[in-house]
């Protein structure tokens, strides 16, 4: 379709400001239309406003069916398609007919029984996780439904909420045959009172029982398994991966009331995966910017996977995010909780942030901490001057912050006592994003940590090229999701969101109708949309080349005509996309091959020109505030955005 430019005159302000039907003329149509395009933008679906029909209303028509006294007693299920054994995941979606089972579990069967393979990058849609060395299915069904995650009002205890006594059968219930009982004490499983998150837990491990005919995976013959034994251990050590579990009974591998038992182990396990796998917070809750979409465990996978293992203990922790940079953060973890000593018997006090010149009385509980006595020519000690700032600078230093001298919140809590603890919830709060990321990031990736302001290349896992970035400010925030980088563009046009025009555009055409074509900027009709470009060019916003991975925030890499920002430390300026420093060198490390610097920089002037990359290269928009160096120090950075903070309070930490 051919793209027409449309007159610009003042006309487009009114038109633009108010959307409202102008006469028939060629540019009142056009301005016309692109105000109604500006009302279209602000009506996108939300994600986080879309819900299902939850396990609860389906157990609560099952109840009441009950009362009516229908037949509801189940009967044995029909053979499955593919015969499930301890040995080997569920390979084969399961059928069982209408009677066989309660409702609520005959709708959760292909929900819950059966998986489906998952992109590694793409994360589009929530899928199972596939456990190490689990096969994958024959066939690929529907994924399955995404579990509800409550909003950061609700504590971690509401999603994992401690069960009530009657949560598993009384010991006169039992009758001595483990598959009567298994199945006696899961038909009591759900009173009244539970959370609707262990409710839909549950179901799912009753729906894993009834496919294998109630048989227990924990023991045979009334003993406990090596598995039983390694799996408890290891839901035991949830801290040491910055999880809790402590809300949940634990079972006793005794002799006694083994069904019972058998539904607390496998109830933990499921849940310690779940958690390990990020359900305890939904990434759309601490921002809609925040597009990751935690992996859902296959319960089936998970339970055979864990309950035949050789090693069920180092099985069921590897469900954890297998990256090195979590691993390094949960050896610090461990570390800080055996060294940690409060590094100062005096607090300071929490305040605005100080620099050299200004004068506060926390001041002389500073020189006090470094030992600093008043310098000469300064009227009292409660000057923040040169030396109090040099003093600061190499204490924030040597404890990973960035060395300003300035007296930020972060270092105030380092100085102060009781510091340790702080470390430990801001490096659990860390690793709890990074369950956000797919398992598998790519051998050859980008990484751009957005607090950081920094992006890197890696080629077979290792560090190849790093440049300085530019990210969005504080109220337009850079996203934070996985995608694909598929070409690269020289001479690229710059269409102007509908966002900027509302808020920064229309202002400035109001006061001068002359805004636009003295800037450069074009009117475009493209079918019955109108809106507004930049023509290649040295000023043009996107400078002279973008690096494309069609995502639905819209954003991407790219260069840029205003190359001062790159030298400042905190760079946070953008509108959401990133700006990168040196984009031709950037462009050569991507495309490989024989495009070097100089060939890609040859197609500057003129129209646009597309560069694809060789294959698609995972890219990932990261926001981690903490993380361990080559040399084992620990960094920490502020948290640009507040999202750590959020991610803490969600979880119930402090500070």
């Amino acid at each position: 379709m051919s793209l027409r430019r449309a007159p610009l005159n003042i006309a487009l302000v009114s038109a633009l400001s108010a959307g409202a039907a102008l006469a028939p003329s060629a540019a009142l149509a056009q301005s016309a239309a692109l105000a109604q395009t500006a009302a279209r933008a602000d009506d996108v679906p939300n994600p986080s406003k879309m819900s299902y029909v939850s396990s609860v209303t389906a157990r609560r028509m099952y109840e009441e069916r009950q009362v009516r006294g229908q037949n509801l007693t189940p009967q044995a299920p029909v053979t499955p398609q593919a015969p499930v054994t301890p040995q080997a995941p569920v390979a084969a979606e399961i059928t069982l007919r209408a009677p066989d089972l309660p409702p609520v579990l005959v709708d959760l069967q292909h929900d819950l029984l059966n998986g489906a393979p998952v992109d590694p990058v793409q994360t589009s849609s929530v899928a199972p996780v596939l456990l190490p060395d689990a096969p994958l299915p024959a066939s690929a069904p529907p994924a399955p439904v995404a579990p509800r995650v409550l909003s950061l009002a609700h504590p971690i205890s509401h999603f994992i909420a401690p069960p009530v006594m009657a949560t598993v059968p009384a010991a006169p219930l039992l009758t001595g045959d483990q598959t009567a009982d298994l199945k006696t004490a899961l038909s009591q499983w759900n009173p009244p009172g539970l959370h609707p998150a262990q409710i839909k837990r549950h179901d799912a491990i009753a729906a894993f029982y009834a496919a294998r005919d109630f048989k227990p995976i924990w023991s045979e013959g009334g003993k406990w398994s090596v598995q039983s034994h390694a799996a408890l251990a290891r839901v035991e050590s949830a801290g040491e991966d910055g999880l809790d579990l402590s809300a949940l009974h634990r079972p006793v591998l005794g002799t006694d009331q083994l069904a019972a038992n058998e539904l607390l182990l496998t109830d933990l396990v499921v849940a310690y995966a779940q958690q390990a796998t990020g359900s305890r917070i939904n990434p759309l809750d601490i921002s809609k910017l925040i597009t990751a979409k935690p992996a859902a465990p296959d319960i089936a996978r998970l339970l055979n996977a864990v309950s035949t293992a050789a090693d069920a203990n180092a099985t069921l922790q590897a469900i954890n995010p297998p990256q090195k940079a979590y691993a390094d953060l949960r050896a610090k973890l461990a570390e800080l909780r055996r060294e940690a000593v409060p590094m100062a018997t005096k607090t300071i006090p929490a305040g605005p942030v100080l620099k050299v010149g200004m004068k506060d009385g926390r001041v002389p509980l500073i020189r006090e901490r470094f030992g600093l006595a008043i310098e000469p020519n300064i009227d009292a000690d409660v000057t923040y001057d040169s030396r109090v700032a040099a003093a600061i600078a190499g204490f924030q230093s040597s404890n990973g912050l960035p060395a300003s001298g300035t007296l930020t919140p972060r270092t105030i809590s380092m100085l102060s006592g009781g510091q340790p603890a702080r470390l430990e919830n801001e490096i659990i709060a860390n690793m709890e994003v990074w369950r956000w990321l797919p398992r598998e990031l790519g051998h050859d990736r980008i990484e751009v940590n957005l607090t950081e302001f920094v992006a890197r290349l890696y080629r077979n896992d290792a560090p190849v090229y790093r440049t300085r970035v530019v990210v969005g400010k504080v109220d337009t925030p850079t996203p934070v999701f996985s995608n694909r980088m598929q070409f690269l563009i020289v001479n690229p046009y710059w269409n102007v969101p509908m966002s900027i025009i509302k808020k920064e555009m229309l202002p400035k055409l109001a006061a001068d109708p002359d805004y636009f074509a003295r800037h450069g900027y074009e009117l475009v009709q493209h079918g019955n949309q109108t809106y507004v470009r930049q023509p290649p060019g040295d000023a043009n916003a996107l400078g002279r080349i973008k690096f494309m991975f069609p995502n639905e925030h819209s954003v991407y890499l790219h260069d840029t005509p205003s190359k001062s920002f790159f030298a400042q430390e905190r760079r946070a300026y953008s509108h959401g996309c990133v700006r990168v420093d040196q984009p031709f060198k950037l462009a050569e490390a991507v495309l490989g091959g024989n495009w070097s610097e100089q060939r890609v920089r040859a197609l500057i002037g003129g129209q646009e020109r597309t560069i694809n990359l060789p294959q698609a290269l995972p890219i990932h928009l990261m926001y981690f505030t903490t993380n361990v160096d080559e040399t084992g120090k620990l960094l920490l950075r502020d948290d640009l955005y507040g999202y750590m903070r959020k991610v803490k309070a969600a979880l119930g930490l402090e500070g």
